[in-house]
């Protein structure tokens, strides 16, 4: 779950992983006919004047009641992001290349020698309550953010760039020194200095400054420890974007209706309803017309490729699903990571033979006709010039794995089945990953198996495989059940990897952190890479030791198909079309 535009990351249930077999009995060309398809398909549907009126229902697919916390600073899921996207706008909007432009709410500059950035939000911006978006609105993102009462995870080592937000969070101030509002709180223009520039900054999902803002004056009665479930934020919250909570189901549903304040003008729809759908029941909710839009589960492509009546669109979005290790803790006294060299999982042999008995690629093609497909590295393709085309990642290889487990002292004593570590201790790995759609669990005993069949012991943490709520308190709070485990990431737009795997982000769930990993996050994000050419080499130098010390085994991307009411137009995947990684919903609507 990485998603720095504003929810900073958020994390990405694993629903298309599919059941495994060594052999299709098909062709190549015919394991991958889905990836075909989707080849074919449009990013966007038609664009046409729409009607105005109208309503739409939408999937949202998972197999657990959604937390429903209705506030980025607070929230971490994937699954609340898709909640609040009707709602929830960012700041700026971003052309094709996902540079900020000034057709958001907001304008921006920066000021590289000066170290700062300025914000301006427009006139008649305004909160779904008809108050306008104020500097102090901005400010507040960050003080929920920083302080230590909200336990936010989006505290992050990127963001203490801002001056002053380290030493509120530490209570040595009352105010973030670095934010500055030059024409008081009820202003609309923010100044905010950093310590240092980087070269993302011109792109959303940098990282390094939050791209949204909370409504100062609805929720500063509100204490920050209470802020997390209160009913401002989990029954009534208020957003500046096109639509706003009308209704909330408990863990079930929300109906949105027209923000009437809305800056962009009104709405076409009148009311869109989200609601949750077992990944299992995606296919017969197509078939049925159940929703006017709902993503497609890969695994169950075939079974509805030819239902009628919607218009499929497709890419491949910035996620992925990875293997990652449990190397230590995340220290709260410190804000970050305590590695430990003595974790099960520390010898790095140990790791790479893990990556190499799993057989991705023929599951994939198997089950997802190649619409999930193994991937090499952890910086996707689609980053261009920083992805590096050389990396390898980890094919099936069981040889390979066996070989460096006897060469790392894992052996299998006469009379036993499963190896021991170098100091002779019987070797128990436990494994978590999370409930999907019906393929899930045979995908996972696979894998299992595999483990097992190079003389690994691994079992499932728990015994069965865990919801998506559970399996995410366990892995930030270092559960000592667990030893390694499969999730997944919603990438930002702008490629810096300190989010994520820095020493100062408690989104490094792996707890990994070295001397090495640091100075090459840091290198490519500092002042010297404004140079385009050093920040690529440093990206691929990073790759590279990413590979070799195999914290995170890179597993899976995959396209994503959304199958779209054919009478709906203007909803598009572009990124200029779009706002917080979200179609710009004020536009969708029924052709007129």
């Amino acid at each position: 779950m990485k998603k720095l535009t504003k929810l900073t990351i958020c994390l990405l249930a694993a629903l298309s992983l599919a059941a495994c077999s060594q052999k299709t009995g098909k062709s190549k060309q015919d394991s991958n006919s889905g990836a075909e398809d989707a080849m074919q398909f449009p990013v966007a549907t038609s664009f046409a004047k729409t009607k105005k009126g109208g309503s739409i229902r939408v999937a949202l697919e998972t197999d657990t009641p959604f937390t429903g916390i209705f506030a980025d600073e607070l929230a971490d899921s994937t699954t609340d992001a898709t909640l609040s996207q009707f709602g929830s706008e960012s700041l700026f909007d971003t052309d094709n290349s996902y540079n900020i432009t000034d057709s958001g709410a907001a304008t921006f500059s920066l000021d590289r020698q000066a170290k700062q950035i300025t914000i301006k939000i427009k006139k008649g911006v305004k909160w779904s309550d008809g108050q306008q978006v104020v500097a102090k609105d901005v400010e507040y993102a960050y003080e929920v953010i920083a302080n230590k009462a909200t336990s936010s995870s989006h505290y992050t080592s990127s963001l203490q760039d801002v001056v002053g937000l380290k030493e509120y969070h530490d209570g040595k101030a009352k105010t973030i020194s670095g934010i500055e509002m030059p024409d008081g709180e009820n202003g609309r223009k923010v100044v905010i200095r950093f310590k240092q520039m980087h070269p993302g900054m011109l792109k959303t999902g940098n990282g390094y400054f939050w791209e949204s803002a909370l409504p100062y004056h609805y929720l500063k009665a509100i204490p920050f420890k209470k802020l997390r479930t209160c009913v401002e934020i989990r029954k009534r919250p208020l957003y500046f974007g096109p639509y706003k909570v009308q209704t909330i189901e408990t863990g079930q549903k929300v109906v949105w209706t027209r923000n009437k304040y809305y800056w962009r003008g009104t709405p076409s729809l009148s009311k869109i309803t989200i609601s949750i759908i077992s990944p299992k029941s995606v296919a017969t909710a197509i078939k049925e017309k159940t929703y006017d839009i709902i993503e497609v589960v890969n695994s169950q492509w075939k079974q509805i490729k030819s239902t009628k009546d919607y218009k499929f669109v497709a890419n491949i979005p910035l996620t992925y699903n990875y293997l990652g290790f449990k190397l230590g803790t995340w220290d709260k006294k410190t804000s970050s990571v305590k590695m430990n060299k003595n974790a099960k999982m520390a010898n790095k042999s140990l790791r790479q033979a893990i990556g190499y008995a799993m057989n991705v690629t023929q599951i994939e093609r198997k089950y997802t006709s190649g619409l999930t497909f193994r991937i090499k590295s952890l910086i996707p393709s689609q980053f261009g010039d920083y992805y590096d085309s050389k990396s390898k990642g980890y094919p099936y290889n069981p040889s390979k794995a066996k070989k460096l487990l006897d060469k790392a002292g894992y052996k299998i004593r006469s009379g036993e089945k499963y190896r021991r570590d170098p100091q002779g201790h019987k070797l128990v790995i436990h494994l978590a990953a999370m409930t999907g759609d019906s393929s899930q669990s045979k995908i996972i005993s696979n894998y299992i198996k595999k483990w097992r069949e190079i003389g690994l012991n691994v079992k499932l943490t728990t015994g069965h495989l865990l919801e998506f709520n559970t399996f995410y308190d366990m892995l930030f709070q270092d559960d000592s059940q667990i030893d390694m485990f499969i999730a997944g990431w919603t990438l930002n737009n702008e490629p810096s990897q300190n989010g994520i795997y820095g020493a100062g982000t408690p989104y490094n769930l792996e707890r990994f952190a070295t001397s090495t990993n640091t100075k090459l996050l840091e290198a490519m994000d500092s002042d010297a890479a404004f140079n385009l050419s050093y920040r690529i080499k440093t990206f691929k130098q990073w790759q590279r030791y990413m590979q070799e010390q195999a914290f995170v085994i890179p597993l899976t991307s995959s396209y994503k198909i959304t199958a779209i009411n054919k009478k709906l137009v203007n909803f598009s995947l572009e990124p200029a079309e779009m706002n917080n990684s979200h179609p710009l919903w004020y536009q969708v609507g029924y052709k007129k």
